[in-house]
């Protein structure tokens, strides 16, 4: 029986081949699939339209922005470790802060927009300073009893809609002849995909430098990683940020293009979803999480047509995958490069390894 470490893997065999390959060739390929992504609204094919509901809208929420927040969340379950369960309260804010700005001052969607990211990485540092000590359960409960409170208080102050909400939020100014309209969503779609590639580029370069080295020996063990000298704290904290802001920016477009929420929109029903996503896909491994969080959000969309059946069909196909993939579709895993002349003591006969 082949020896399970060589037998053919196509992720790390698709990861061979993009590193071997010359820069020109990853540049043309990288353009290609950008390309590809911003012309998905146009695309008509029966395989993929959504019977009961329009494909470019379903491209815009669920499907990218779960890909956004599924993202976001990585960088604190699957990069750092951290269990976070009112990862929603992040999101809320962003959308709170675009509806409260949009309805009561002059300021427009790309004004209020860096607002509410900064509302959002503030409120991630209040969170994160002092209950970043805690670990596992404890941290999960923490973040689960601050996501609800968020949305309880959104319910019951008043000056902010209560329970009803706020309505006739204004959408974004014209951008580059595009207009945005509540009947054409294709140009929220673009602004979504391109901060979803701002978010990636940002992530693979922290990943690759200090941050990253840091969040990996956090996520291994938090108190090893504090005697080699890690400011453990520190990083976890840059890691609740970091995923709050992409929260955040997210909730300031899903309000411009929905114009009205109510606190009920973010619950922790929410939060559990997008990390569904991100275990779905394979914690801690950026593109699998894209490819879960994509899957997770299309399927309940493409199965409409089975009306109450669907969320039966598409739960039973979750526990079967998760059963065959019990580590996600594309799990983080350090790929290992075997040299076929490497002998042991024992196969050489000499003294040394070779």
């Amino acid at each position: 029986m082949a020896d399970k470490k060589h037998r053919f893997n196509i992720r790390d065999h698709a990861a061979t081949y993009w590193e071997n390959s010359p820069k020109w060739r990853r540049v043309s390929m990288s353009i290609a699939f950008i390309a590809f992504f911003y012309a998905l609204p146009f695309l008509n094919n029966p395989l993929v339209n959504t019977p009961g509901s329009d494909f470019q809208s379903v491209l815009f929420y669920p499907v990218g922005m779960y890909v956004l927040m599924a993202i976001g969340l990585n960088i604190v379950v699957g990069k750092s470790g951290l269990l976070d369960l009112g990862y929603v309260a992040f999101f809320a804010i962003g959308a709170y802060t675009m509806a409260i700005l949009g309805t009561h001052t002059a300021l427009n969607f790309w004004e209020i927009l860096p607002i509410g990211i900064a509302l959002s990485m503030v409120a991630g540092v209040l969170l994160g300073t002092p209950t970043l000590r805690l670990r596992g359960d404890y941290l999960a409960i923490v973040t689960l009893g601050f996501g609800e409170i968020v949305r309880i208080v959104a319910v019951n102050i008043e000056a902010i809609g209560g329970p009803r909400g706020i309505a006739g939020i204004p959408t974004p100014p014209d951008l580059f002849n595009a207009k945005f309209t509540i009947l054409d969503p294709k140009p929220y779609y673009w602004v979504l995909l391109t901060f979803t590639l701002l978010v990636i580029w940002m992530v693979r370069r922290m990943a690759a430098r200090r941050p990253g080295r840091a969040w990996d020996a956090i996520r291994q063990d938090d108190d090893v990683a504090q005697l080699m000298g890690v400011n453990t704290l520190k990083y976890k904290v840059w890691a609740f940020v970091l995923g709050a802001a992409v929260a955040g920016a997210g909730g300031v477009l899903y309000a411009s293009q929905i114009l009205s929420i109510v606190p009920d929109q973010f619950n922790l029903n929410v939060s559990i979803l997008i990390l569904a996503c991100v275990v779905f896909g394979g914690i801690g491994n950026l593109w699998g999480v894209i490819l879960g969080a994509a899957l997770l959000a299309f399927t309940p969309e493409r199965i409409r047509f089975l009306s109450q059946p669907r969320i039966l069909v598409f739960g039973i196909a979750l526990v079967v995958m998760m059963n065959l993939r019990p580590d996600g579709i594309l799990p983080k895993k350090k790929r290992e490069h075997f040299d076929p002349n490497w002998k042991s003591v024992e196969e050489s006969g000499e003294g040394e390894i070779k």
